[in-house]
């Protein structure tokens, strides 16, 4: 590991010491794809003669969704999964109080969000330093991260986590680079640029340098807006994981109202105070808003809908059939139609089919073949 430490470290101190301009840009693309293959063996453990690979708390997922408490130690993050959910995590004053993933549940709008209470990363975490890759790695299978900020310091430690994350494969707040990219078996690299507007940040030369240190001779690279060189990366890597993220930032009760004012320029963020207990249904509805679930109801033939137990589906996946699946694999076996009534209908109820696209807190009976 020591290995690779020092040449992801060299590694840094010539992307720092090179100029950035058309010249050298496909240079320091050779350079950052160097660095994610590093660190990539780094969280696998390759490299290494022992220790653990990036492996995360073995947490059970329950509920409809996960959601992960990420920041520094001391910042409140136990504060608010006691508040929230009335688990016990030990709270001291003293840093890294909390040791593992502890984890809780709430009921919010129907849905069962699970929520969990990582231990404190460090500076360093995503090569290894404390706890860290454990952190991170459950921080991966989290559907919403919150970072959680202490008032007093909150852009410093923004910035570090961060970097913490993103050296991690984690993409907070973005969406995949809109990008095709295709190996193939011969003629060579070919490089489309963007047609619907500008390309400025890649080249021919840039895009071959790249898949040369990944020894890929032969692709198709056509791009579908204006990505960099680390959005190549990301898609050549196929690890990166995008994770909606929001800043909590605690301890508001320990600043003024003008320091106040001047994080409210902060996007994705929510201030609370955990232990004077403001504005905890804020976060918790910005967190709802930020999970984009859609709740769908259950009716029984001759039976009035189930409101107190929904069916929770992520918007992304929420068509008849991917309500079928959730309720049990095989009733899309036998299924025929549905009934739906709600807002993705125009009348009550209408007949659909099973690639119909369901809306929050529609009504839907199944109707299975005779």
């Amino acid at each position: 590991m020591a290995d690779v430490m020092e040449k992801i470290a060299a590694i840094e101190l010539e992307m720092s010491r090179t100029q950035k301009n058309k010249a050298t840009a496909a240079h320091l693309g050779s350079l950052k794809a160097k660095l994610a293959k590093l660190r990539r063996d780094l969280i696998e453990g390759s490299g290494a003669k022992s220790g653990p690979k990036g492996e995360g708390f073995d947490v059970t997922k329950t509920g409809d969704c996960r959601v992960g408490m990420v920041g520094f130690p001391s910042v409140g993050k136990s504060t608010l999964l006691n508040k929230l959910t009335g688990t016990f995590s030990e709270v001291a004053s003293y840093e890294f109080t909390t040791l593992t993933c502890i984890p809780g549940v709430i009921r919010y709008r129907g849905a069962k969000i699970q929520l969990l209470d990582l231990p404190g990363i460090i500076e360093g975490a995503k090569d290894g330093k404390g706890r860290g890759r454990q952190v991170i790695s459950t921080a991966r299978t989290c559907d919403v991260v919150v970072i959680v900020l202490d008032a007093l310091k909150p852009l410093t430690h923004k910035r570090l986590i961060e970097h913490e994350l993103e050296g991690f494969g984690i993409r907070l707040n973005k969406e995949p680079p809109k990008m095709t990219f295709k190996k193939k078996e011969k003629g060579g690299i070919n490089f489309t640029p963007n047609n619907a507007g500008e390309t400025t940040f890649l080249d021919a030369d840039t895009v071959k340098q790249i898949c040369g240190e990944y020894k890929i001779q032969h692709a198709d690279v056509k791009l579908h807006d204006d990505c960099t060189d680390e959005d190549l990366i990301d898609v050549i890597e196929g690890s990166r994981v995008y994770v909606p993220c929001i800043y909590a930032i605690n301890k508001i009760d320990q600043i003024t109202v003008e320091e106040l004012n001047l994080l409210d320029k902060m996007k994705h963020y929510c201030p609370v105070s955990a232990h004077k207990e403001w504005n905890l249904d804020g976060l918790l509805e910005t967190v709802w808003e930020y999970l984009d679930l859609v709740r769908i109801y259950t009716k029984p033939r001759g039976v009035n809908p189930d409101y107190e137990d929904p069916v929770v589906l992520p918007r992304r996946a929420c068509t008849v059939e991917d309500f079928c699946n959730r309720l049990h694999k095989g009733i899309i076996k036998s299924f025929k139609q549905a009934l739906v009534w709600g807002l993705s209908v125009k009348h009550r109820p209408q007949r659909v089919g099973k690639d119909h696209v369901l809306e929050d807190e529609d009504v839907v009976q199944i109707i299975k073949k005779q």
